[in-house]
């Protein structure tokens, strides 16, 4: 046994196990299954072009002495990015513990109880400090929830405005620049027109459909806007805010002067830089706009005994329903940073805000009073935490990067300083020495913090904040451990059982590859840092777009995508940019077949494409014919072809090089998505079956946690053609000679936890990589045939193998009066979560094992499905108190004096003696979904239901 091999540790399926795996499938090896498996024209004829494989201990030596080529400086350049701390307590049992960062996206709310309170916390924290009305679970960044407002608003316009075409979008100069980059490359495409000025100047035209301020403004002022939104809502001009939220505990919110959508990022409360990201962005508006709003929004409800539950509100907005019609292609939120985000408010509470807001506030007052003593001028007028002096940048730059300090150098001369909660006051005088000897001063010693206030008193925040029971009582770490430990306990993550969803691979996320994401050297690294300071940083994303492009057998990568929607985006958005590059403007028909997933037809919509949906035959294949007379029709104007391979229905499509060879004939690129790029690593890639790009979900197949619905990230990979188009950023230049513009707010994304997928591929090499994905086939393939004569696998390949995920025949059970979503709702009381429901096909149960489950955890889920296949063989459809209806049994059904129940205690909560080891309980029934979207209530009770009578 070599003990040192990453792969002997991330495979799950012992080299003992595979003899009778592969007899119960009906194969004599491996290679037989893959045969069976894999069409043979697009095998990979030789392996992959990688460095050979690291030990787990030479990867930690490995990227301890990479992180060291990052210099930490103190960081001052703020645009939207500030030094935070991250509570140790927070650290420790939220960021580092898989009971978090390992769970899934709380479709199955009965078992992910814990997850949801912590993101309604956040949502209520949300809505407290904007002053707004509903605020969703986080999306992915400040600059693409400024996109997200953007279009919201243009979605909510008058009739009228509408009718009109009214469609310019005014962009205060005041906004981040990155924010900026993002809104241009998101409003052509959908027929916005920005327009950027001075909000003190605007003449409020009727041509306007809505506008975005920063509060403060990007070098720091901060502006009353209440006169601007007051005469914007009497010219029907809806006005989106992009706040600091810190700020916002001293600063009247927007809401209170009248805005309509509030967002920004919630990184300063106590999310590491990591070099651009994960963040948690947040976003909120009115409740009347909420069919409109993006992302996901955490909802109260009542279970089936009438008791609180949460769950996803209003899921119908989800893009798997409105396609193409979707405003938004964001289904992904921040899940794990925006948990992070709303325990630290939970930890500081109001009073501990108001505390570090204030503490920021006064050593940027004393900065500025200890600069003007020597003589240097301060612009702002009124700021919060941001100032911007007068002075010799070059002069400056120089002395402060010899002391390890970075300011934002605006032009020759004038540099703007951000402060921050690490900002002490020893940092404050190093501040001043570094100005002082650039000006040949003496400086004398800053002792205290000056108890000055610099906000415009008309600005001062009246209006309480945060007063619910969770804000004020978990200010102690043991209260607070106990609490994230009490909510852990409610949820079910990869670290109790197998999380088998297809189309969504739930990898092992292994500790040595999690472990350099706690390190200094790689999460205080400032994303607008020179490049000279983040050479460690520089070396890892090189490397990892390298590895990246010989996995796909593309010619270039972006790393900027933060979300895998994102990356279809980008992805589109670069296949645009290359047909007009040619003047191939009018090339805009996407052709996407109906088994595509919800993302596709939304991100091809908001690329400004239009979507001609193709067929699929009986057996789940795209139609060829229907497909070639549909290329055909539209060769003229054709721009790309978006599929997903293998198939959405778990099948290596045979036809796939006819298939890209028709596209191209007629005109088009092919975009590949990337979602079951599982199925592909080291036998087969993108370039191959003829793709022209592909994004790659790094939070699927390349072992980024899932984080109970983000951090995820979706770079895009390129064929030689399109490397000129990939993504810039305005402050960090990126991309291509012909860059489009920043499709998220940082250079490199989420870079931080980019550092996962570069540890999986180095531990594992080229051999540990191919023998992931036959794992993958091969535990999907033992499922099938365990299953086989209790389910019916739906579709298969040409020699009835599925690839690393099958579709379930679930719906002759109605027969019985069982739906699907009992035997989603019955496996939590075997101690799983369910697969994934009604996806592709209505009716059926999606399964996707990954290759890191061992042979007893596959047994386990198996016997769990064969018993709940018997059960429903004695359900009958006139009666529906059944085991399978009933579900899932909670303790306190369980452990109740009155038993009501045509079976057991033990039938229902130990139906197989494995379960008594492990019990895992969840801790509501069924949650009513129709209740909470009637009665629509999205953050904590009000403090009244605290109160005793």
């Amino acid at each position: 046994m070599k003990t040192d091999a990453f792969a002997l540790r991330h495979i799950g399926p012992r080299e003992t196990d595979l003899q009778y795996m592969f007899k119960t499938i009906g194969v004599e090896s491996m290679d037989q299954l893959i045969y069976e498996t894999l069409p043979d024209d697009i095998r990979l004829k030789s392996d992959l072009n990688l460095e050979p494989a690291m030990t787990e201990y030479e990867f930690a030596k490995h990227i301890f002495d990479l992180g060291n080529k990052n210099k930490v400086f103190q960081s001052y350049i703020g645009l939207g990015y500030n030094q935070a701390i991250i509570p140790a307590v927070i650290q420790r049992n939220v960021f580092e513990n898989p009971g978090w960062y390992t769970a899934y996206t709380p479709y199955q709310a009965e078992i992910a109880q814990g997850r949801l309170e912590a993101i309604l916390n956040f949502q209520t924290m949300v809505i407290e400090l904007s002053g707004m009305e509903i605020a969703n679970a986080s999306l992915l960044d400040e600059g693409t929830a400024a996109a997200e407002a953007m279009a919201l608003l243009f979605d909510v316009r008058t009739r009228d405005q509408k009718k009109n075409n009214v469609c310019k979008f005014f962009v205060s100069e005041e906004i981040l620049p990155q924010t900026l980059s993002v809104l241009q490359t998101r409003s052509t495409p959908i027929g916005v027109e920005l327009v950027i000025g001075n909000h003190e100047t605007f003449d409020f035209s009727t041509d306007f459909y809505g506008a975005i301020l920063q509060y403060p403004g990007k070098h720091g002022q901060v502006n009353d806007y209440s006169e601007f939104i007051s005469k914007a809502k009497t010219n029907d001009i809806k006005v989106a805010v992009a706040a600091d939220i810190l700020s916002l505990a001293l600063l009247t919110s927007p809401g209170e002067m009248g805005a309509d959508v509030v967002l920004g990022t919630t990184q300063r409360f106590g999310i590491p830089l990591g070099y651009g990201g994960p963040h948690a962005a947040y976003f909120a508006t009115k409740e009347e706009y909420k069919r409109s709003m993006p992302g996901r929004i955490i909802g109260v409800t009542v279970d089936t005994n009438g008791n609180r539950a949460l769950r996803m509100a209003l899921q119908t907005r989800e893009q798997h329903i409105k396609r193409d019609k979707a405003t938004s292609n964001i289904c992904t939120a921040q899940v794990l940073l925006s948990v992070m985000a709303g325990m630290y408010a939970v930890y500081h509470g109001p009073k501990g805000l108001k505390y570090i807001a204030k503490k920021v506030h006064a050593s940027a007052v004393t900065l500025t009073n200890e600069l003007e003593k020597l003589g240097l001028y301060q612009i702002n007028t009124a700021f919060f935490d941001t100032i911007a002096i007068k002075a010799d940048a070059k002069k400056v730059k120089a002395i402060a990067e010899q002391n390890k300090v970075n300011f934002y150098y605006i032009n020759e001369n004038t540099i703007s300083i951000s402060l921050n909660e690490t900002t002490s006051i020893a940092d404050l005088n190093l501040i001043v020495s570094i100005f002082a000897q650039a000006n040949d001063k003496q400086a004398s010693p800053i002792l205290n913090l000056s108890e000055k206030n610099q906000l415009p008193s008309s600005l001062e925040r009246t209006s309480p904040f945060l007063q619910h029971d969770v804000f004020n009582k978990y200010h102690s770490e043991s209260a607070l451990m106990r609490y994230i430990k009490m909510l852990e306990r409610k949820d079910l993550a990869l670290n109790h059982s197998m999380i088998s969803l297809g189309s969504c691979t739930m990898k092992l996320n292994a500790a040595s590859e999690m472990l350099p994401l706690s390190m200094p050297q790689w999460n205080n690294i400032h994303p607008f840092a020179p490049l000279d300071q983040a050479q460690g940083y520089q070396e890892m994303l090189a490397k990892l777009e390298q590895q990246l492009n010989v996995i796909t057998g593309f010619a270039g990568t972006t790393l900027q995508p933060n979300s895998g929607a994102q990356g279809e985006y980008a992805g589109l958005m670069v296949i645009r940019a290359y047909h007009q590059s040619r003047g191939d403007h009018h090339r805009n028909i996407a052709l996407i077949p109906s088994s595509a997933h919800g993302t596709n037809p939304a991100s091809a919509a908001m690329a400004g494409m239009k979507v001609v949906v193709t067929k699929t035959l009986e057996n789940g294949n795209i139609d060829v014919d229907d497909l070639r007379e549909k290329a055909i029709l539209h060769k003229d104007n054709l721009s790309c072809l978006m599929v997903t391979y293998p198939s959405t229905h778990g099948v290596y499509e045979s036809a796939i090089k006819e298939i890209t060879q028709l596209i191209h004939d007629n005109g088009g690129q092919v975009y590949m998505d990337g979602a079951n790029m599982n199925a592909q690593v080291g036998l087969t890639n993108p370039a191959t079956i003829g793709a022209d790009v592909c994004h790659l979900n790094l939070h699927k197949t390349f072992a980024i946690p899932h984080g109970g619905g983000g951090p995820g990230v979706g770079p895009i990979c390129v064929a030689p053609q399109l490397v000129p188009f990939l993504p810039t950023n305005p402050v960090i230049p990126t991309g291509g000679e012909h860059a489009i513009t920043a499709i998220s707010a940082a250079p490199w994304g989420s870079a931080l936890v980019c550092l996962i997928s570069y540890g999986y591929i180095c531990m594992l090499g080229a051999e540990g990589l191919k023998s992931s994905t036959e794992h993958a086939i091969l535990n999907a393939n033992y499922i099938k045939e365990r299953l086989n004569g209790y389910y019916d696998t739906l579709y298969s390949g040409e020699m009835g193998r599925a690839a690393h995920e099958m579709i379930l025949e679930c719906r002759p059970f109605k027969e019985k009066g069982i739906e699907v979503t009992d035997i989603a709702k019955r496996l939590m009381d075997y101690g799983f979560h369910a697969p994934t429901v009604s996806f592709p096909v209505a009716g059926t149960l999606m399964i996707e094992p990954t290759e890191s489950e061992n042979l007893e955890e596959l047994d386990r889920f198996c016997d769990a499905m064969i018993s709940i296949r018997k059960e429903i063989e004695t359900a009958e459809a006139y009666d529906a108190n059944n085991v399978l209806k009933n579900s899932p049994h909670t303790l306190a059904m369980i452990t109740t004096d009155n038993w009501m129940y045509p079976y057991t205690r033990e039938q229902a909560a130990f139906p197989l003696d494995y379960i008594a080891d492990n019990k895992f309980w969840p801790t509501v029934r069924r949650a009513d979904e129709a209740y909470g979207d009637r009665n629509l209530v999205c953050s904590c009770a009000p403090i009244e239901a605290y109160m005793e009578n």
